[in-house]
Order: C-alpha cells, then structure tokens, then sequence
C-alpha cells in the first residue's frame, strides 16, 4: 500500500513524532511505502531516526510564522496560508495516487476529505476532544476556542475513518459511524528498566501552556527543603523556556534542571525514579507509557485524556484530580520516602505497559487499513 502521512513537521521532538516515526518505520519494513507531507519543515530534519524509504515533501506554507501574532493578524494571514496549503496539497496527492492518506488533525484536516484522488482518508487525533477549552482563555479568545470544539465536531465526520487514542475521548465524541480507538504503541522496549533508587524526579515534553511545568515547579518548591538529595529533571523545550527559567531563580530553587531534549531518552527514565505529568490536557501522553515500561511509578492528575487509561491508582502510580495539589504534593512523598514502594508500583508499571506493544496496536492499524481498501475495491 502507498500510505501518506500529513503532519506540520517532523522536526519537532514530541510525543506526536515519536510515534509516526515508529509506525512509518514499521510500516516500512513491511514493504509498504511511507510518504510524509509536512507544512513548516523549512529543511529542517527529522528529529527521530526514518526509514531510509519514507520520502518527504514540505509544501512550504509555513503556519508557524503566525504564531504569537495577534488575532487581527492572524485573520488576515491564515485564509491565505490555508488556500495555498489545499492547492499545493491537492496537486501533490493528485500525482501520488496514494491508497491512505492520514491527517493528525493539522491544519489540512479541514479540506483533506473533499480532495478527490481516489484514495481513502484517515483522521488521527492525539489530543483530546476539549482541549482547546483548557486553555483557560478569556474574553473573544474564549469564543474562538468554543467555537473550533463546535466546528472540530463537523471536521471529524467525512473521513473514512477517525481514530483516536483512548476510550475516554472517544466517549466524548459519542456514536460516530466512523470512530475507532487505537491506542499508541510503545516507542521502544528495554529489558533494562530504573531500579528506581535514583533519587530523581521526572517530567517530559513541550515547555508550553499544556504541559503546566511552571505548577510542577512551584510544587516542587513545597518538596525541596524536606528532600535535599533529590533532583527534578525537566526535559523538554520551548517557548516558555525562558519563564520557567526565571520561575526557578525567582523561587531559588537549587534542584531543578530544565534540560534540553535528548535522544537518550531511555538512560534518562533510567536515571530516574518517579515519573510527574502536570498536564492541563493530553491525548495518550506517549511520556507515560514510556515511563511504565521503563518501570517508573506515575503521578499524575487525571486530566482529559489518557491518564485515566494509562494508570491504575494505588497501583502503578497514583492518580490525582486536577487541582488536588496537596494531593500531588503527598503522593511523591510516599514515593519518596519509600524505594520499595517505587520498586513495588515501577515492577506494575512494567506489566501494564505490555498493553501499549507495538506488533499489537500495528495488527489494528493494518485490520483498518485493509478494511479501507477492500471496501473501496468492492
């Protein structure tokens, strides 16, 4: 099969990546043949290692320029970036002639179903249903947001197929004829996980508004002076690098390192023994199933979506409604004073995350892919 993959960048170092370049490699090797589409590439290379096969085309559009402009700017802009990403898409998937093609619900997600070069449309989200209304915005941005949830629900019916990531969101998007879920696989399997004695806090991923790293910070802060010998790592960029940096001096926190993105990812869960997520919102945080299969115990707040489904409370972590800070606060200090209950949970951990292997998400992946073309043969 040919199958393309329309994503805004490959570049980027998240958990959105990681996966592609998981599954596109799979896929690979299995003698399919992996196209990516990207946006706002600007020659920029993949930051997770690709098949030698999967060939790459960036249409040049470039939506990232727009990013922190105001909302006048935005409306004049964006109409035209959009119009020339649909003409520029629509000719490249014309001369494809692809079986597949894949929106991770980017900015093409909103025209891709009405191209018609014969093939079928998939649309893949790795967020949550209501995550623009966590954003917490006031005023006319609010509106905007509500409005884009209303309209996301209208996106997500003409594709052949809408696949999202947990049974939670799926409960959220009710009764679509064309709904799956299919969980992300595991990035990789070590048979070499954290013994957790490492007195070594953990947090992964972009330093922005979703991740809420600036509260894990001023938690933290609370933690510092009862736990001298430990450390928080977070691992990550972005463009509130420079906030959280100022956060950390202005609170004069001496444990705290805001560590730039690495591919050795695994030495880094390895080096550490308890895994914290923050997040306002998520979609299935790829950081947590890493995490469980490199045998970390999580805490995490029970935000929409994916903690819920990942973690089982009091057993491999512990699991907090969002705003229970002191809750949080008390569930890494059980942890921390205790290393046999980091290794009793991290050992649960592991077991749990045999759910997320790869050979088994990609047996559902192929049972659509294959239902998608039979039925457009008969």
């Amino acid at each position: 099969m040919k199958i393309v993959y329309c994503i805004p960048a490959t570049c980027n170092s998240g958990g959105m990546e990681r996966v592609l370049a998981r599954k596109a490699n799979y896929l690979a090797e299995l003698g399919h043949e992996l196209i990516f589409v990207t946006t706002d590439q600007r020659e920029r290379p993949p930051f997770f290692e690709l098949h030698p096969s999967i060939v790459s085309y960036d249409l040049g559009i470039d939506y990232d320029a727009n990013n922190g402009s105001g909302l006048l700017s935005k409306l004049t802009q964006y109409p035209r970036k959009h119009r020339l990403h649909r003409q520029r898409l629509t000719e490249l998937l014309l001369k494809l002639k692809a079986d597949i093609v894949i929106s991770m619900f980017g900015d093409d997600a909103s025209f891709l179903p009405s191209i018609q070069d014969g093939s079928h449309k998939v649309l893949e989200y790795h967020f949550a249903k209501y995550k623009r209304l966590q954003y917490g915005r006031r005023g006319l941005w609010r509106l905007i947001d509500q409005l884009r949830t209303k309209w996301d629900e209208r996106t997500v019916r003409p594709f052949d197929s809408f696949v999202v990531l947990t049974e939670e969101d799926a409960a959220a998007w009710g009764a679509l004829p064309n709904l799956r879920v299919i969980p992300n696989p595991l990035p990789f399997y070590s048979d070499s996980p954290s013994d957790c004695t490492a007195r070594q806090l953990l947090a992964m991923g972009r330093y922005d508004d979703q991740k809420h790293f600036d509260l894990l910070i001023d938690l933290w802060a609370q933690l510092e002076p009862e736990y001298p010998e430990w450390r928080l790592v977070i691992a990550g960029d972005g463009k509130l690098r420079p906030e959280l940096s100022a956060q950390v001096k202005r609170l004069g926190l001496k444990s705290v390192e805001l560590m730039r993105p690495t591919h050795q990812v695994q030495e880094l869960y390895r080096a550490s023994s308890i895994y914290a997520m923050t997040s306002r919102y998520e979609g299935l945080p790829m950081v947590l199933i890493e995490a469980q299969q490199m045998g970390l115990p999580i805490v995490s707040f029970a935000c929409p979506c994916g903690p819920r489904d990942v973690i089982t409370d009091g057993v491999d972590g512990y699991l907090l409604e969002v705003g229970d800070h002191a809750g949080f606060i008390q569930a890494l200090r059980r942890l921390m004073d205790s290393e046999a209950e980091r290794q009793r949970m991290g050992a649960a951990a592991r077991i749990a995350s045999e759910r997320y292997d790869l050979e088994h998400i990609m047996k559902s992946w192929l049972a659509l892919f294959d239902e998608l073309v039979h039925s457009k043969q008969s």
